[in-house]
């Protein structure tokens, strides 16, 4: 055993006890009745339990000792242990006494290292262990000896404490200035001052998790701790990420939200099967049979996922025969394949200022599986013969290899639908029939019902990157009449597969808009207070893998197809109907669709939440860019849609988006239809507010 170890400390007895979380050395100036009264280096004086005295109590010394003798005595004992305690390596300790021992005493591991430890050594060794937490538990008077699992699990325990404590201290520091920067608009701070790398990756993955979900419970102590005394923002994570260049200003953080990945890195996994499909088309060996009808297509002039085209003629009763040519990626589709999955994932094509977002890979959606004109495409092919009122008749289906005979734009259709000279020119014939069609299905589908909202079309162009860019206001020509016949011959497609699969007791996908829509509430609406009126009685149209109505459309029965390479919905009918034309019988029984509609659905409402959101942040960019530039002489049109006693709701055509204002600001007179001047502020992008400040009449 250790010599000068006291077993029960009296009077002139060097003990040592803990205090603060750290050994505190004492003298003992009178021992009574188990309590200890001591005397301290800083020649201060307590009382003790004995039960708190640490097991290492010695050496004792005479009780005749001056004060200042006892501090000098007090003083060389703790230096001595604190120097020896630093010489002690209690992971040694550790890997001597695992396995062997369950617990021991301090003094039992001081005899692993020295021969007779006297009591400073043992206090050292106690010391040394006592900070050892992840390897030991002080138990008094032993120690207990963790197993190799528990001290894992307990230094891993300890790492994650002391990066959190990190984190609350440097992370809420960190996240303070970058805020300040943010608000203040000077430059972020130095990425050299920032915490260290385990507390920066773990800020990093805390603020991408908050940015795509700002309730997520995951850390939330931690959240509240580090942004305390931060706006209560649920755009502070991207704010902050924003600032320390996580990423770039303007960060589309809906796409993160949806799972949804932007540009092409998403193929890159699906190389060769991409390549495989691409071989196929080429090689034509697989191709269904080939036809010489010239079909022609019509769509923006920047359009590459083209996957319709059509062809018309007069019928000797007056009306028209249609064909509508579809992109034929379900020829070759396989769904089962890690493509497959991975474009299901995508479910739907998203188009925005900045750059479109492709469901399938560029390489098939835009190149092998579109209609280029002169280029062999398989294709679906959807007749129909439609009387001269407008009644749909039953539709007749078919695959070939088509060559498109030309690729048109809008803005050429509609001048040559006027007698203008140019590409589209040659085809004016069946312009004409077509824009004669697509007047009379208006007309039938709206006695039938349909509610139909026209805006004028409007889209951006960003110009610069980061926090430089500038939205601008792109000019689209307007083209209503050929926009009006693809749209009706669309239609027409969807319509007569659906009425098809009705007939034939054939499982689709059917979009739906179940809803009793009053006689009066039929019609094509321009205006805003008509638009306002009539959106009030729709519900969003949904699908269904039963037919229902379609209300909006006017039909009994509507199944989308007519894109099948920018939607999965189209996708997967053209392969349903491709398999009842080649097999005789569905490839998927209504419980199979049911099933897939499940996360089908998932997918669109989380891609279609970044078609709606974020046009709309650029939107709002625009007109706080402009309100920049132009301070309080910018002012926007706006027509009333609706008023009430409280709020007035407006229309801004220019921008395409509705705002309310309180009553007081628009005066007494203000009516639905109204032509006004509205001055805008507090202009917010990331939550799509603007106020209105000022009205003044036209």
């Amino acid at each position: 055993m250790a010599s000068h170890i006291v077993q029960y400390p009296g009077t002139g007895c060097i003990v040592e006890f803990m205090q603060g979380n750290e050994p505190q050395i004492a003298w003992v100036m009178e021992e009574q009745k188990g309590k200890l009264r001591l005397f301290l280096p800083n020649r201060r004086e307590t009382t003790l339990s004995a039960s708190r005295i640490l097991p290492w109590a010695g050496p004792a010394y005479g009780a005749q000792q001056s004060k200042d003798a006892v501090v000098d005595l007090l003083n060389r004992h703790r230096e001595r242990r604190e120097r020896l305690a630093s010489e002690v390596a209690p992971m040694e300790l550790w890997e001597m006494a695992q396995g062997e021992m369950d617990k021991a005493p301090a003094e039992w591991f001081a005899e692993l290292g020295y021969t007779s430890p006297d009591a400073d050594t043992v206090a050292a060794c106690g010391r040394a262990l006592l900070q050892c937490k992840t390897h030991f538990r002080f138990q008094p008077p032993v120690f207990e000896i963790y197993d190799a699992a528990t001290v894992e699990s307990r230094r891993q325990a300890e790492e994650a404490a002391r990066v959190r404590e990190a984190m609350v201290c440097g992370g809420a520091d960190w996240f303070r200035r970058l805020w300040e920067a943010r608000v203040g608009r000077h430059a972020a701070p130095d990425s050299s001052t920032a915490p260290d790398e385990a507390v920066r990756q773990r800020l990093e993955r805390m603020l991408r998790a908050r940015m795509i979900d700002p309730e997520t419970m995951e850390d939330e102590a931690l959240w509240k701790q580090v942004t305390k005394g931060l706006p209560d923002d649920p755009h502070l994570a991207l704010y902050l990420a924003m600032t320390w260049g996580l990423v770039p200003e303007h960060y589309n953080f809906w796409m993160d939200r949806a799972d949804y990945e932007a540009g092409t890195d998403w193929e890159k996994p699906f190389a060769e099967e991409t390549e495989a499909l691409i071989r196929a088309v080429e090689s034509g060996g697989k191709l269904p049979p080939a036809e010489e009808t010239a079909f022609i297509s019509i769509d923006s002039a920047s359009t590459r996922d083209i996957d319709d085209a059509f062809r018309i003629a007069a019928s000797s009763d007056g009306g028209w025969e249609v064909e509508v040519a579809l992109a034929c990626p379900a020829w070759f589709w396989d769904f089962e394949s890690p493509l497959g999955r991975a474009v299901f994932h995508r479910a739907t094509s998203i188009y925005l200022p900045e750059g479109n977002c492709h469901m399938m890979p560029e390489a098939l959606g835009e190149g092998a599986f579109s209609l280029f004109e002169g280029e062999a495409r398989p294709a679906l092919i959807i007749g129909a013969h439609i009387a001269p009122d407008g009644t749909l008749g039953e539709g007749s289906f078919r695959t070939a290899t088509v060559k498109i005979a030309k690729n048109l734009a809008y803005p050429d259709c509609e001048a040559a639908l006027d007698g203008a000279d140019n590409e589209a020119s040659p085809y004016a014939e069946s312009l004409r029939l077509a824009c004669a069609m697509s007047e009379k299905r208006l007309a039938y589908r709206v006695e039938h019902g349909a509610v139909i909202i026209e805006r004028p079309e409007l889209d951006f162009e960003l110009e610069g990157e980061g926090a430089d860019v500038t939205v601008k206001i792109k000019d689209i020509p307007a083209a209503p009449r050929a926009q009006l016949l693809v749209a009706e011959l669309m239609v027409v497609a969807n319509a007569v597969l659906a009425e098809w699969a009705v007939k034939n007791d054939v499982p689709l996908l059917f979009r739906t808009q179940d809803v009793a829509v009053p006689r009066e509430y039929a019609g094509v609406w321009r205006s805003a207070p008509d638009i306002a009126r009539v959106v009030r009685i729709l519900v969003a149209a949904s699908l269904d893998v039963m037919p229902r109505p379609h209300a909006g459309m006017g039909l009994a029965a509507y199944s989308p197809v007519t894109s099948p390479l920018r939607r999965f919905t189209d996708l997967v009918n053209e392969a349903q109907l491709l398999h009842v034309l080649a097999q005789g019988s569905p490839r998927w029984s209504r419980e199979e669709l049911s099933s897939m509609l499940l996360n089908l659905s998932i997918r669109l409402e989380a891609a279609g939440q970044v078609q709606r959101f974020r046009p709309r942040y650029w939107k709002y960019l625009y007109i706080q860019q402009q309100s920049r530039l132009h301070g309080e002489e910018c002012c926007w049109k706006a027509e009333v849609a609706e008023e009430n006693d409280m709020w007035v709701s407006v229309f801004l055509p220019e921008v395409q988006l509705g705002l309310r204002g309180r009553r007081n600001l628009f005066g007494e007179k203000v009516f639905p239809g109204q032509e006004l001047h509205v001055r805008l502020g507090k202009v917010s992008p990331l939550r799509s507010e603007a106020v209105i400040l000022n009205v003044r009449e036209e």
